[in-house]
């Protein structure tokens, strides 16, 4: 049997002569189980909308991107690589593209845009078909080349597909002098026709303009270049990517989703550390309660103290009995919390219970729970009710007679 722990829960189960101490440490526990719960569910909603916005962007992005080996914006495609991507049976489609800064006019407003172009078979996957707010996804109508244009960047031109004004596509043409009387003289342009108005991110539809990859091969000049060559594999898994991408290693550079937006996911992980260690410093400021009740209760066992000593407890086993006492308070209060997360975030992940206020792309918080999180936060809670009650103990050395002949 082991006798502080023994000794512990008897303490934490029984009745204290002094009522105040029962009530410090169910506060204590109620506190560690509310920090717990809002732990979990809070991480579960960021692993949400880290999903939801990683959901939509590789409906735009590819799997993976194939890019000049030097970093060039621009490149030549080696042919035999293309044709070898192509042929590979784990390759769904392969789809060449150019992406440029372009300045766009549209019944009298102007606008930047980055402009994509894109080969015909882009949306034959069907991916942008729910991102579609207003129009057809379509790149040409007959023969008439057609474009995808975000939702803020229309707004921003007042632009609407069934309007039937073209959209000025214009990039500076290299070969001409620059007129600073008339600066679009000095430009390429391309009239476009918007067939659909797509609905991807808030960055993403402030600026992308998607076009065939001829218009912008034509518009840049460059009739051989593209700026990569975006990869879609039928198994899209993080293991067949990173196997897929092993194999190419020696005759391609290839970039996965997560190196395509370094930027964007990296702030996504910081975000979220950031909410756990906030939350964690709020468990902290939680447990030091269990600091208060655990100093009483060692004041009102002085007397029981007193006796183990007489018995020939160690300092040390005295010690150990104070700290488990303080450890299971926060462990009970762990326990209930994990419950309780667990079960709230399950119902929203299934049921969509709470509602998101206004028009988006979900009409309920996203939640995704993730036994990570849930392990990761249980160890943060145990380790800090672990400190609080290592703290606590400190005092409970053994002292006075024993004034008392039992253990309460």
């Amino acid at each position: 049997m082991n006798l502080p722990l023994f000794i512990a829960r008897r303490y934490l189960f029984a009745r204290k002569s002094h009522n105040v101490i029962n009530v410090i440490s169910a506060i204590s526990a109620v506190g560690m189980a509310i920090g717990t719960a809002a732990l979990i569910l809070i991480l579960s909603v960021y692993n949400g909308f880290d999903s939801l916005i990683k959901s939509n962007l590789g409906d735009l992005n590819p799997d993976l991107l194939m890019v000049e080996e030097s970093g060039a914006a621009k490149f030549r495609p080696d042919s035999a690589v293309v044709q070898a991507l192509a042929a590979d049976p784990r390759v769904q489609s392969v789809c060449l593209c150019l992406e440029d800064n372009v300045f766009l006019n549209y019944a009298g407003k102007q606008s930047i845009a980055r402009a994509k172009g894109v080969e015909d078979n882009y949306t034959a996957s069907g991916r942008l078909d729910g991102h579609i707010s207003e129009g057809e996804p379509l790149l040409h109508k007959g023969d008439v080349p057609a474009a995808l244009i975000g939702a803020g960047l229309a707004r921003k031109l007042s632009l609407h597909t069934r309007f039937l004004d073209p959209l000025e596509v214009y990039y500076p043409d290299r070969n001409s002098a620059i007129s600073i009387s008339n600066p679009t003289a000095s430009a390429r342009c391309r009239k476009v026709f918007p067939s659909g108005v797509m609905s991807i991110s808030s960055d993403t539809d402030a600026e992308l303009l998607i076009l065939p990859l001829s218009v912008m091969q034509d518009l840049t000049g460059n009739s051989d270049t593209v700026s990569g060559v975006e990869i879609r594999l039928s198994d899209n898994s993080s293991r067949a990517v990173r196997r897929f991408k092993k194999d190419y290693s020696s005759r391609c550079t290839l970039l996965d989703s997560y190196e395509q937006q370094p930027v964007l996911f990296k702030m996504m992980k910081y975000e979220k550390l950031a909410v756990f260690l906030i939350l964690m410093f709020v468990v902290l400021i939680v447990a030091l309660n269990i600091y208060g009740s655990l100093s009483m209760l060692i004041i009102e066992k002085k007397a029981d103290i007193a006796t183990l000593k007489a018995m020939g407890a160690t300092d040390t086993l005295v010690r150990r009995i104070f700290v488990l006492e303080g450890w299971l308070i926060s462990l009970c209060g762990m326990l209930a919390g994990l419950v309780l997360g667990i079960t709230l975030a399950l119902l929203q992940q299934h049921f969509g219970m709470v509602k998101m206020p206004g028009n988006f792309l979900v009409s309920a918080y996203p939640v995704v729970l993730k036994a990570g999180d849930v392990l990761l936060t249980a160890a943060g809670v145990a380790l800090t009710g672990l400190a609080i009650a290592l703290l606590s103990a400190s005092p409970a050395a053994p002292s006075g007679g024993p004034e008392s002949g039992g253990l309460s």
